[in-house]
């Protein structure tokens, strides 16, 4: 218990301190997992909406890799992205490997699941004669699709705040790609696991403290946005 107090109390004083590498780390993660999310959400909403309303060829299995993706080993991504951009793989130019674009990458295709899948079953709980008016009065099926997602748009927003959780805690895929390179690439999930090895509890806690409240302040952020849309 001792060791637990201790590294509690460390952990705090870090924290109130604005300790400069605990800062850094806690804007490079916001940053990319921010990033990630963005980008999720712009594919993973109309990907969404396109899987509840189209009846195009190919849909079932569009529909059955959107809900592998769901439980994607993140190991696996990290894998596939670290082939493809290694030096001698086939984007190895970019020289994107171990750098903050790539673990954006790896964020964004463990997340865009999330936002599509979530997306899509919003959607599916509206009345379908919504959907009927809609495309009688001549609207497009983009303009169907927009005028759903704004009427699901507190559903939306979670499927949003979903992605953002799925990214932020996201561990392997990121270290892999990234390197957990100090000053670089080190966000809080990577640095939480390499402090948590050396045995610096202290900070480990405190990155798990900080990880904790960025996830808090951004789902509280879209639950008033969401609470604002059903005003």
């Amino acid at each position: 218990m001792e060791l637990i107090w201790e590294a509690l109390g460390e952990a705090v004083r870090l924290i109130l301190t604005g300790d400069a590498e605990l800062r850094r780390i806690a804007a490079l993660s916001l940053a990319v997992s921010g990033t990630a999310t963005l980008l999720a959400a712009a594919v993973g909403v109309p990907l969404g909406a396109a899987l509840h309303l189209g009846r195009f060829r190919g849909r079932g299995p569009a529909l059955t890799l959107v809900n592998t993706g769901l439980g994607l080993p993140p190991v696996v991504v990290g894998l596939v992205i670290t082939i493809l951009l290694w030096r001698s793989g086939p984007f190895g130019a970019l020289r994107l490997l171990y750098t903050p674009s790539a673990m954006v990458l790896a964020q964004f295709i463990v997340a865009a699941p999330i936002a599509a899948s979530f997306t899509r079953a919003a959607l599916a709980l509206l009345d379908p004669e919504v959907t009927a008016a809609l495309r009688a009065d001549g609207a497009s099926e983009p303009r169907v699709a927009f005028e759903l997602a704004q009427a699901a748009r507190a559903q939306v927003l979670v499927a949003v705040a979903a992605a953002f959780g799925r990214a932020i805690a996201e561990v392997g895929a990121s270290l892999m790609v990234g390197g957990n390179i100090v000053g670089q690439t080190r966000i809080l999930t990577t640095a939480i696991a390499l402090e948590t090895g050396k045995g610096d509890f202290a900070l480990a806690l405190a990155l798990g403290i900080v990880l904790l409240a960025l996830a808090f302040l951004v789902n509280a952020a879209l639950v008033w946005g969401q609470r604002s849309t059903e005003r």
